[in-house]
């Protein structure tokens, strides 16, 4: 694999077999990945995700690709600040496969993202990142982001998770 190949980045459509394919092999690449969890996902959550991505009206997905290859993925979540009375976007998952990980894929991604959230006005754009995980706080450090604090002295907002 050459560095000097083009990256592009594709919004998937959920009603595409082979799009559905390589967006959920890429979210398994990623569920490998120590910051993923490092455990594959289930065949029963693969189906799923075949069936019930294609009915989310608030998801959108992207592939990159390097060339012609799929190098990594994001998916987002539409959700409305009532604080700004306009939609946002969140990153739920963003993840470059190793193999092309330093080309940039990572940049390419929450440009489009942020193009993505342009086209509905949205406010803003909202992640998650595990705090060890100091190549990505980088990379999203660089890109604009920084940790959410309403005010000052308000501390800065932490994400929390119950499982059901």
């Amino acid at each position: 694999m050459s560095d000097t190949k083009a990256i592009s980045i594709t919004l998937v459509d959920y009603q595409d077999p082979t799009q559905m394919t390589l967006l959920i092999d890429q979210l398994n690449h990623y569920a490998l990945d120590d910051m993923g969890g490092a455990q594959a996902l289930s065949e029963e959550v693969k189906q799923r995700l075949l069936i019930d991505l294609p009915k989310q009206q608030q998801n959108f997905s992207l592939l990159a690709w390097v060339g012609d290859e799929c190098a990594g993925m994001t998916n987002c979540l539409w959700g409305y600040s009532t604080f700004a009375a306009k939609p946002l976007v969140n990153i739920h998952d963003l993840c470059v496969n190793e193999a092309f990980r330093g080309l940039g894929v990572s940049t390419a991604l929450l440009r489009a993202v942020e193009e993505h959230a342009h086209t509905q006005n949205a406010c803003k754009v909202t992640l998650e990142v595990l705090g060890n995980n100091a190549i990505a706080k980088a990379s999203y450090k660089n890109f604009g982001f920084k940790a959410y604090e309403l005010s000052g002295g308000a501390g800065i907002a932490e994400f929390w998770q119950k499982y059901l």
